[in-house]
């Protein structure tokens, strides 16, 4: 069951009084463990994941190169994603899990770090690279590819306390 945050969810911590766009100042807050798991899909026609399960894709290991891509993603979040805070991240761990019903795969982070901000960015940003790079592995072969259902699945520690989807 999702919990609201008791703070006024109408509050953009990101703008500020005149309404300009502002790095939150984190430098209060007390340094707490805080993890973030996001989840996505990649969907797909059964003879390409095939061709990606037996390893047999023109371009080479595509779930090896996507966990990479995502776990390098999650580093660089706030080069990509403007008032993020750089974080020292203590774990990124991605899973890629062909799925024959979809078909396609289900691509899912987790992100821990000791700090005075969350890692729902990292995690997600993790995902999205992740099957952006199975796509750009597999689209001289299907164009058609989707992806979908990138969301936040679950965070853990912070004032806000535990979330999950």
């Amino acid at each position: 069951m999702a919990r609201k945050s008791s703070k006024d969810s109408s509050a953009l911590t990101h703008i500020d009084a005149s309404g300009e766009a502002r790095m939150v100042d984190v430098s209060a807050k007390p340094a707490t463990e805080r993890t973030a798991v996001a989840e996505g899909r990649v969907v797909m026609s059964k003879a390409t994941l095939e061709l990606i399960v037996s390893g047999n894709a023109k371009k080479g290991d595509v779930l090896g190169t996507a966990r990479i891509a995502g776990i390098m993603a999650a580093k660089r979040t706030s080069d990509l994603i403007p008032l993020c805070h750089p974080l020292a991240l203590s774990k990124v761990t991605l899973d890629i899990t062909p799925d024959n019903k979809l078909p396609g795969c289900i691509v899912r982070a987790t992100v821990k770090v000791t700090g005075r901000t969350g890692v729902e960015m990292e995690a997600l940003t993790a995902v999205s690279v992740a099957c952006l790079t199975i796509y750009d592995m597999i689209k001289a072969v299907e164009r058609g590819v989707r992806l979908e259902s990138i969301h936040l699945v679950e965070k853990k520690g912070g004032k806000s306390g535990h979330y999950r989807a």
